[in-house]
């Protein structure tokens, strides 16, 4: 069979080494497969592998390269590991994939959970019954009594997902169904088991990640982009294999094409440039985040040094793991795209020679993202179709909310500290939101609503106009610090106030202190916990946006997706909506993989919602970066119109996607999770009060003038003149600037101008059956910050 695609040339910054103990490596782990009886055995009737396959494969080949500097015997667990997951992963398929057989398959990854436990409990596990049962208990009693309860916990969360995510595939073998780009980058990070494989970095490296920083945004991002990038990569190897041989439908390269309606080679060349893109963000993390880490809390010497060598480790897997891609004949590899005439040697063991012609590549891609020049005039970009099944409700108590929320916002002082004034206020109209997204709420609850929204609304404004301008990141974190000492935890008192807090300083503090003391007193404490850390993950994510602007970058298309959400107060509306829900509910639903899609996805489309209204206002008369229009033309190299585009595609697979979960992810977790009715009453009304957010989010954007407010700035920047950026080069230039001046062989957006407008219209699922309850009152807040 030919090959569906060239392969891309790849970014390879790293060199590949291979470990020593390799042959030793090869030895023990054929022993040990034919000890599991992974070698030679029949399941149900044909073997997994034959001894042939198992070294064609050549796993040992595999972790000699991405663990260059284990042990002997370290090489020989970890090798027996992913034999151990490379044969599960056949085995699923030949046992339950091929066969649809979601049931049978559900049961059985349901057993491999009692093989980890995480105290030291031997002859708790039950007697395996299978290859993959025996192996994971083997391992498991090899491998966690080394390590302390923190690693254990993340070690077996990240095998668990890897397991168990298997159904999500298996669920859209069944549909038929291809998933959207966003979410397929956010399963595919579980399933693939990348997060799994950073793990077992940390046993070989003898380098465990600090428990104090281990789930801290810079050490989550390296670990993010390690996974991803192994993926994508993953992806264009074994496109032919998975969707031509065997029907797999999770792959990064055919959901590409699906999504975009392009060729398969077009899709091919994308993944590669978002492979990339997540290796420069890799770079960026590592650079520049993780030293102020360790400072700022306090890691000590001998820790920092092993977080020194787990970011090496992962550099190696990058760098091991592709030279085994080209190498194992599990994948297809037989030729790749020519490089250029002085890109140097090619073949197993010449990487190091490869790196320079490499990163001269893909160069241009790194540059553009940190050469964007600011106050462009982009004009009036017209807005994508956006498809809203859902009616807008307004509160009948509106009218009353908008004149409280006026003499609220003078009390505490926000309108007087030159950010606001009360005729910006009255246009934002954050009233109007808050009926629409909470449209029976009582006139205090609706109160308390557009409280939080002005909150979340003001402090984006205020951080870029008090502390953006200046640069002072230092000053930005020090009020981080002074917010968190207005949102208490412990309060004996029933009467429990603001007063019980530090004296506020600001508008900002005296409002947050305000709506913390009415919101949170009738908590109880886990409940007051879980909000505040809502909130804190708010501010701290408008870090972010200060240091990506000082940096004048880009960011990288996943992670500001993923930080959108944060930075939009989505996570803060999501906490505050459960905490409102009866105690019918177990923990397990909300931790679902049906739930937190379903949140995740009314999240993209809310942001995406914002982005597209405060394009104009953000990039041309604001100089901002942190627009997804932005990073997608940015990323594509594409013009704003194929950058809206795409854009709005996002957005209405996204809401086709919440469809779906709703229609039938959910009432799959129900049967499964075997919960009663009151506890999916409440999980409806739940997915109702999103349907209400959703369209009052869009509501509010068609009917506030904040950003109709472009005309404005227009009219007056000659009374309010605006910081002209220096006339920066779209390109370096000088002696020694060639590799970054080089082009794409073939621009992204060149490739998408010519697929724009050919996508087909996706199958979507219509919930109204599940539609047919509201949920409890609640007090919905969001923060729409742009």
């Amino acid at each position: 069979m030919s090959q569906p695609f060239e392969l891309p040339e790849f970014y390879t910054p790293y060199p590949a080494r291979c470990n020593p103990y390799l042959e030793r490596a090869r030895a023990h782990s054929k022993s040990w497969a034919y000890d599991m009886d992974m070698i030679d055995v029949p399941v149900d009737g044909t073997a997994i592998w034959t001894e042939d396959d198992f070294d064609a494969h050549d796993y040992a080949l595999l972790c000699a390269y991405t663990h260059p500097d284990a042990t002997a015997d370290d090489l020989d667990l970890v090798t027996d590991w992913y034999v151990w997951v490379f044969y599960f992963d056949d085995h699923f398929l030949q046992c339950y994939k091929r066969g649809g057989d979601l049931d049978g398959a559900r049961a059985y990854l349901d057993r491999l959970a009692e093989f980890m436990p995480l105290a030291d409990r031997a002859g708790d596990a039950p007697e395996p019954t299978n290859p993959v049962e025996a192996g994971l208990a083997q391992l498991w009693s090899r491998t966690v009594p080394a390590h302390s309860p923190d690693w254990r916990a993340r070690f077996a969360e990240s095998t668990r997902n890897l397991l168990n995510e298997s159904l999500w595939e298996l669920a859209n073998i069944n549909e038929a169904r291809v998933a959207n780009p966003i979410e397929y980058v956010e399963m595919r990070r579980k399933v693939g088991g990348a997060p799994w494989s950073a793990n077992l970095v940390e046993h070989a490296a003898s380098a465990e990640v600090p428990a104090p920083i281990a789930a801290l945004r810079p050490m989550r991002v390296l670990r993010d982009c390690f996974a991803d990038s192994v993926h994508l990569r993953n992806d264009l190897f074994s496109y032919q294999r998975e969707v031509a041989e065997e029907g797999e439908l999770a792959n990064s390269v055919l959901v590409i094409e699906r999504f975009l309606g392009c060729s398969t080679q077009t899709a091919a060349e994308l993944v590669n440039d978002l492979l990339t893109s997540r290796l420069h963000q890799f770079e960026h993390t590592a650079l520049t985040e993780i030293a102020p880490l360790l400072v700022e809390h306090g890691i000590d010497p001998a820790a920092a040094t092993g977080v020194g060598r787990y970011v090496k480790g992962l550099q190696d897997w990058q760098a091991g793991g592709h030279e085994w891609h080209m190498a194992s004949s599990r994948y297809m590899n037989t030729h790749t795209t020519p490089g250029p005439a002085l890109s140097g040697p090619t073949g197993v063991g010449t990487a190091g020679a490869r790196i320079a012609a490499s990163i001269a590549a893909t160069m241009p891609q790194r540059v553009r993202r940190f050469t964007h020049v600011p106050f462009q005039p982009v004009g009036a970009v017209a807005h994508p179709e956006m498809y809203m099944p859902f009616g807008v409700r307004l509160s009948p108590h509106l009218s009353g909310a908008r004149a409280r929320n006026i003499d609220w916002s003078h009390r505490m002082g926000i309108l007087a500290e030159g950010v606001w004034d009360e005729r910006r206020l009255r246009a934002i109209d954050l009233p109007l939101c808050a009926a629409g997204i909470h449209p029976e709420a009582t006139p205090d609850q609706l109160d308390i609503t557009s409280g939080w929204l002005s909150w979340g609304t003001y402090g984006d404004d205020y951080y870029p106009m008090v502390f953006g301008t200046t640069r002072n990141i230092a000053a930005a974190k020090a009020q981080n610090t002074r917010l968190a000492t207005f949102m208490p935890v412990e309060a004996d008192d029933p009467g429990w106030t603001a007063a019980t807090t530090a004296v506020p300083l600001n508008g900002l503090e005296r409002s947050l202190a305000d709506l913390w003391a009415r919101t949170a007193a009738p908590m109880s404490v886990p409940a007051r916990e879980q909000f505040r850390q809502a909130i804190a993950d708010m501010i701290e994510s408008w870090i972010w946006e200060l240091t990506n602007q000082t940096h004048h970058r880009i960011p990288d298309p996943i992670d500001y997706i993923e930080m959108r959400r944060a930075t939009f107060g989505s996570d803060l509306t999501m906490t505050l909506s459960r905490l409102s829900h009866p105690a019918t509910v177990p923990e397990t639903a909300y931790r679902s993989r049906a739930v937190a899609a379903m949140q995740n996805a009314a999240q993209d489309y809310a942001c995406m919602i914002n982005d597209v209204f405060s394009y104009q206002k953000e990039i041309q008369f604001e100089g901002g970066i942190h627009n997804c229009v932005l990073v997608v033309q940015n990323f594509l190299d594409c013009g704003p119109e194929e950058g809206m585009q795409v854009v709005g595609e996002l957005m209405n697979a996204r809401m086709h996607q919440f469809e779906h979960v709703i229609a039938v992810d959910l009432p799959a977790m129900f049967d499964t999770l075997h919960l009663d009715e009151p506890a999916r009453v409440t999980l409806r009304g739940y997915a109702a009060q999103l349907e209400n957010w959703l369209s009052g989010i869009l509501h509010w954007h068609q009917g506030c003038h904040r950003y109709a407010e472009a005309d404005l700035l227009a009219n007056t920047q000659h009374a309010h003149p605006r910081p002209q950026p220096p006339a920066w080069p779209v390109r370096p230039t000088g002696l020694g600037t060639s590799a970054a001046r080089l082009e794409p062989l073939r621009p992204a957006g060149d490739r998408v101008r010519q697929t724009l407008g050919r996508r087909p219209e996706p199958e979507r699922v219509r919930p109204s059956a599940l539609m047919m309850a509201d949920g409890p009152g609640v007090r919905d807040t969001v923060r729409l910050g742009r």
